[in-house]
Parts: structure tokens; C-alpha cells; sequence
């Protein structure tokens, strides 16, 4: 069955695209703002799938830092009226309830984070759940699958936008360093390499 393969896959870990966009380089001291999750399936024939995205916009923490150089990059207005961002104590919840749900679903034992530079996006997840309080944090608290260094193998590229068109896909710079489009990259990306590598079942 689909669901015993994807348990089997990655030894029990469920990979989940994330990609954040924050107000600097920082997880102590600057703000999380955007948060993206792309749900990975699997079909009948083992070929790996993006199924489903959770997307959040988060409001700075108090006392939060958002260095110009970084917004400049990310554009967002977080005084934006039609931002509609939520605390962190909210956003999380929001984002880490599917990813447990798929968890479940697929028999798996952990959600294991997989992202372009996957450690950053990691540190700001851990960071904001640790300021919250959340106990439930369904990723692998250090262990990733990182992007960069599997397009790295593939195709010899380590940015995002090279690695994408050098698998074969197309890449909008209009709608890059938005959290929702590089999750979503990034996922094809990293379904386009495991499918391409393939997979015997033990």
C-alpha cells in the first residue's frame, strides 16, 4: 500500500517542504513572518507528490527585530491591513496540525523538515515554538533534508531558481521569496530528485 511506502521510505520520517520568510538571520532576535508547508504523498506507483500546502502569515513577536536588508529582500508589509497575520502561539498550531494529521495518516513516527538551506528555516521553527510554549512540535528536533546539497548531487546547482530550471521546471522571479512559492519549489524539486532516484522497497 502507498501509506506502508512512504512509512518505509525515510525509516519512519515524513518529509515536509517548509520555507519562512523572517525579519533577519537571527531565530532569538528576529521576527518569523510567513510560514509555508507543503504536504509530500505518495502514489500507487511509488512516485512522490506535493498534495497539499498550509500557509500562515505571522505577526513579529514583542520586542522583535526586522533588519531593512531582509524585509527589502522579502517585501512584506507587516502593517499590511489585509495581512491577516496571527500571533505564534496561533500560527504554529495552524501549520503543525496537518503535518501531524499526515503523521498519522501515513503510520509515520516524525516529520522531518526538508527545505533549500533547510537548517535556517528549521532554527526559526524551533525558536517560535520554543518562545510559545508548544510542546507538539511534529518535526525532527535536527535532522533535515536540504535541498541544496541534493541538487547539488543531481544537477550540480545549489540556488533554488538554478536547481529548479536545471530539473526542468520553470521559475517566476516575480514570485520568489514568497514563503507559499518556494515551499512549493522547493517541493517538486525535491520530489523531481527521489523520483529520479528511485527506490527499492526492503
Amino acid at each position: 500500500m502507498a501509506e506502508a511506502q512512504l512509512s518505509t521510505r525515510f525509516r519512519g520520517f515524513l518529509p515536509v517542504v517548509v520555507d519562512v520568510e523572517t525579519g533577519g538571520f537571527n531565530e532569538s532576535t528576529d521576527a518569523l513572518l510567513q510560514v509555508a508547508a507543503v504536504l509530500i504523498d505518495i502514489d500507487e506507483t511509488g512516485q512522490f507528490y506535493c498534495s497539499e500546502t498550509v500557509s500562515c502569515h505571522v505577526k513579529p513577536f514583542e520586542g522583535a527585530n526586522l533588519d531593512p536588508k531582509s524585509m527589502e529582500v522579502n517585501g512584506i508589509d507587516v502593517d499590511h491591513p489585509f495581512r491577516l497575520a496571527l500571533d505564534e502561539n496561533q500560527a504554529l498550531p495552524k501549520i503543525f496540525k496537518p503535518v501531524r494529521e499526515a503523521i498519522r495518516r501515513h503510520n509515520c513516527s516524525k516529520a522531518i523538515l526538508v527545505g533549500h538551506n533547510a537548517h535556517f528555516d528549521l532554527k526559526f521553527i524551533n525558536a517560535a515554538a520554543s518562545r510559545t510554549g508548544i510542546k507538539r512540535n511534529p518535526f525532527h528536533p535536527f535532522s533535515t533534508f536540504d535541498t541544496v546539497t541534493l541538487a547539488g548531487l543531481a544537477y550540480g546547482q545549489t540556488v533554488l531558481a538554478r536547481s529548479v530550471q536545471s530539473a526542468g521546471m520553470e521559475w517566476d522571479s516575480n514570485e520568489a521569496h514568497s514563503a507559499i512559492y518556494d515551499a512549493e519549489m522547493t517541493a517538486m524539486l525535491f520530489c523531481k530528485i527521489v523520483n529520479d532516484v528511485g527506490f527499492v522497497q526492503p
